[in-house]
């Protein structure tokens, strides 16, 4: 899968230089292009790369102005605030890399070519995969929709559009990350890269037990995704999994969310590199209908704190696959 990956990032740039590759040097702790904010540690001292592909919020004027939707609505596809929970990884010693373009504009956890054909006046090269499950909800890498019921676009995008966003925004937040988690890998002799969301509100429906208890909804406060075991050793799926439960947070793992692109693009545990995804209920730290930050924004803060230097701390004698 890598493979193939990275032959088309070659391919596709063989005639066209991708702005905004930063170099990865402990000398600028901040790197800031169009397509993303990198935060690095003055050293880094913990096996650990933090990503955070959905929380950019920055639209370009065109995109709304071609929208059906108001900035808003265009805004509840956001991974919105998730870049704040991880403010403090540099200081911890773990890089962290923020996406700043928004997920309905183009979205890095897809693969760099899922695209709706009917989104499109012209015809699609034949590289581009049009079946994919994303993009049959309208969820591909150019997204159709914010929400199943809710369009973006007043009107067909040509296929120049698509590609031109995908070049300078999609390939270079892809190509630093690869660069944070082959230089970790080198470093510390494997890597473990947490990619963060967040999710809207989940519930579950309890199972008869012996108090006789039916139908009682229980609130979903996160939900670990390594590809049922895939992606990652289970000893990274469990030290988060721990740390949530004896706080009382209700965990649920690989369902609904078992991890996107980025976690399944990058996990390779057989090669010493473990990706979990974590998924974060919104309703924890902020009010999701007013896109707002609530005051529990510092606790859900620290308590990633804890989850950083918690998986930073397993020793590579643990992860073995």
């Amino acid at each position: 899968m890598t493979l193939d990956f990275d032959k088309l990032a070659s391919k596709l740039h063989s005639s066209r230089q991708t702005t905004g590759t930063a170099p990865l040097s402990a000398s600028s702790t901040d790197s800031n292009t169009e397509s993303y904010q990198l935060h690095l540690p003055d050293e880094q001292t913990l096996p650990v790369v933090l990503s955070s592909p959905h929380s950019g919020s920055n639209y370009p004027t065109s995109f709304i102005e071609g929208s059906r939707l108001d900035h808003h609505n265009l805004r509840r596809s956001e991974d919105s605030f998730v870049d704040e929970l991880l403010r403090n990884a540099p200081r911890l010693g773990a890089p962290l890399l923020c996406a700043l373009f928004p997920r309905a504009f183009v979205d890095a956890n897809r693969e760099p070519f899922e695209l709706d054909p009917q989104m499109f006046e012209d015809e699609l090269p034949s590289y581009v995969n049009t079946s994919s499950p994303r993009v049959a909800v309208g969820l591909g890498t150019i997204a159709r929709n914010v929400t199943s019921d809710k369009p973006i676009y007043k009107d067909k995008l040509t296929f120049a559009e698509a590609k031109d966003r995908i070049e300078r925004f999609y390939w270079p937040y892809h190509q630093v990350l690869r660069q944070l988690v082959d230089s970790t890998k080198r470093k510390f002799g494997y890597c473990i890269l947490i990619d963060c969301h967040s999710m809207p509100r989940l519930s579950t429906i309890a199972q008869p037990g012996n108090s006789g208890i039916k139908n009682k909804r229980s609130k979903v406060d996160f939900v670990l995704g390594d590809r049922f075991g895939k992606s990652s050793s289970s000893a990274v799926t469990r030290r988060v999994e721990s740390i949530l439960k004896q706080k009382d947070f209700r965990v649920l793992n690989n369902n609904p969310y078992p991890g996107g692109f980025i976690t399944q693009h990058y996990g390779e545990p057989a090669l010493g590199i473990h990706c979990l995804q974590i998924e974060i209920s919104r309703h924890l730290y902020m009010d999701e209908d007013k896109i707002e930050r609530n005051p529990e924004l510092a606790t859900i803060t620290a308590l990633m704190d804890e989850i950083i230097l918690a998986v930073g701390a397993i020793e590579q004698a643990s992860l073995d696959y």
